[in-house]
């Protein structure tokens, strides 16, 4: 013990960190913060210190290059001992931290501990849900599974309806024009140092305006939030009723945390880690793809809305609940903070929880294609037969047999995934086409080696026979007519 309050002394003359966090764990606090109420927050941070112990570890062994991701994770469930172990501990604390990240901000924003003079640290804890998500959803990307594979596609083809950026936002985020070798290179760079990064910035300067702001007293009703008043009548309730942060706060979040720390590694214990499924395959069209489970919802709206309505729903829903949720302090700025005398927030709690709860169970069971035997149950209408070469009869049999109609309809019959092919002629010249099927697009996968030269140009030859008869097929502008 001499040795190491000698060590200390040593290190406090040269860096005097000392009386900084001194002052910082015993600063005072409302004796009414001292709640269970308000151990969230901490909560949330003790789950991301997990994260970043057990991600570091896993990144020793990880391979983020498409041909030895899936084979690394394999090792590390089944030949390094307690790797599985690691792995789960990870995959279920990114869970329990977007479930805590979550329930934190539902609490603050019933609390009112989004208006004056705490305006930047609801800013900055909106940044921090949205980066904890984008944390889940590149780790996902990194197990390189079947599910993998497609929830990149499927977040591929959202992030290409940007309108004017969309293509170049895709290739960033690809690396190419299809999920190939640089994609997993790119993700592992996001998920390992570009997003925990910002998330250790923000985390520390959401911190320090908590420190600097005091934290949030108990939503009293009838006491009203005034600009004028509110900061002298704060710091007159801590100088009088305050508490100092530790012991007599720090206690009850030292106590949840180690049950978090414990429910973390009791599911991993008996539940295992995520994955991975089966090797991903672009080909492979008949599968169900299930995003994990934060992202059920997404999916289940994506899987049940109506073609027409996903693009509008899309380019609008983020960008419109990310400005509400920005500029809340804004609007409502000052007035009551008990959730007794809101009413209306109470309801928009509960609207929105029934509304993702309700997603994510219809996301368990919602089918990922509406006709998923479609090249085995659906043969190609008599009429888009008649008259065609045998190259192009060749390419029908192609559209049957690799499973295109999974995804596209063709005389009104097939899957509603993907756009019906009766007029795809119209649309897509013969370069446009032969383009589409070899690198894919949007939500459709490559299939360049799945596919022969000569299939390639007999499936060409049969799509560019699908336009009405009176409409002749495209071409390109600027060839010779």
């Amino acid at each position: 013990m001499t040795r190491i309050r000698a060590i200390g002394d040593w290190l406090e003359q040269r860096l005097g960190l000392g009386a900084p966090l001194l002052e910082a764990a015993t600063h005072a606090v409302p004796r009414t913060t001292a709640s269970w109420w308000y151990v969230f927050g901490s909560g949330s941070l003790v789950l991301f210190v997990i994260q970043i112990v057990t991600g570091i570890c896993l990144a020793t062994v990880y391979v983020p290059a498409a041909d030895q991701a899936w084979v690394s994770l394999e090792q590390l469930n089944y030949e390094i001992p307690l790797g599985w172990f690691l792995r789960a501990v990870h995959g279920w604390g990114s869970n329990f931290m977007v479930a805590m990240v979550v329930v934190h901000m539902i609490q603050v924003f019933l609390f009112g501990a989004y208006k004056y003079p705490r305006e930047l640290t609801w800013m900055i804890g909106v940044l921090l849900l949205a980066m904890t998500l984008g944390m889940a959803f590149t780790g996902q990307v990194l197990r390189f599974d079947q599910d993998a594979y497609w929830g990149l596609g499927i977040g591929a083809a959202i992030a290409g309806r940007v309108p004017l950026v969309g293509p170049q936002v895709v290739h960033a985020m690809l690396g190419g024009p299809v999920i190939g070798a640089e994609t997993l290179t790119r993700f592992f760079a996001l998920h390992v140092f570009v997003i925990p990064g910002l998330l250790l910035g923000f985390v520390s300067l959401h911190v320090l305006l908590v420190l600097k702001l005091g934290v949030n007293e108990w939503p009293m009703p009838g006491r009203l939030v005034r600009r004028e008043t509110y900061l002298r009548e704060y710091h007159e309730e801590v100088q009088r009723d305050g508490v100092p942060f530790f012991p007599d706060a720090a206690k009850r979040d030292m106590v949840f945390a180690g049950l978090l720390i414990l429910a973390v590694v009791g599911c991993a214990a008996v539940l295992g880690p995520f994955g991975p499924s089966g090797e991903p395959d672009p080909t492979i069209i008949d599968t169900v793809p299930k995003p994990d489970f934060f992202f059920l919802w997404i999916y289940a709206v994506l899987a049940l809305l109506p073609a027409y309505m996903e693009t509008p729903l899309l380019l609008t829903a983020p960008l419109v609940g990310g400005l509400l949720l920005l500029t809340l302090p804004f609007l409502s700025g000052t007035g009551e903070k008990s959730w007794a005398r809101r009413p209306f927030s109470v309801v928009v709690v509960i609207l929105v929880l029934l509304t993702v709860g309700s997603l994510t169970y219809l996301g368990t069971f919602s089918p990922w294609s509406p006709v998923m035997d479609a090249w085995t149950s659906l043969p190609t209408p008599e009429r888009y037969l008649r008259g065609r070469s045998p190259l192009e009869l060749r390419g029908a049999v192609l559209l049957q047999n690799k499973q295109c109609r999974n995804c596209h309809s063709l005389g009104g019959e097939g899957g509603m995934r993907g756009p019906a092919l009766d007029d795809v002629a119209t649309r897509l010249t013969e370069d446009q086409l032969i383009r589409q099927v070899l690198q894919g697009g949007g939500e459709m996968p490559a299939y360049g080696k799945a596919l022969t030269p000569p299939q390639v140009t007999a499936l060409v030859a049969f799509l560019r026979t699908l336009h009405p008869t009176s409409e002749p097929g495209a071409r390109d502008s600027a060839a010779a007519p």
